[in-house]
């Protein structure tokens, strides 16, 4: 199992999350969040913002739809056709192990 941690674009998130569900993954975690990348924040009138909204989306999937679920949020996040500075980031780490609360029931990633 892989957890996909999505960086985006607050006015983008809802086309990520409409993305992700109708390519069936509905899974989805989104939390608003503030941070600064390569261009260390935006600079509009003399004035510097140093942390600029975003959105953090968490989706644990299988290794094996990795590459599509990336390529679908990159389609679904990217401003225009090639992409601006500020679209985001897309951070892939493994998961061991996750269980379902309610029931306890317990998954690896061996398991798939």
């Amino acid at each position: 199992m892989l957890m996909i941690r999505a960086i985006v674009r607050p006015n983008k998130a809802d086309d990520v999350l409409a993305g992700l569900l109708e390519a069936g993954y509905p899974a989805v975690t989104k939390i608003s969040v503030y941070g600064r990348g390569k261009q260390r924040g935006l600079t509009a009138g003399g004035v510097t913002y140093d942390e600029l909204p975003k959105e953090l989306l968490l989706s644990v999937i299988k290794d094996k739809d990795k590459e599509f679920v990336i390529n679908t949020i990159i389609e679904c996040a990217r401003t225009g056709r090639e992409g601006v500075y500020g679209d985001g980031k897309i951070f892939v780490s493994p998961v061991l192990e996750s269980y379902t609360i309610s029931s306890g029931v317990k998954e690896t990633s061996e398991e798939g």
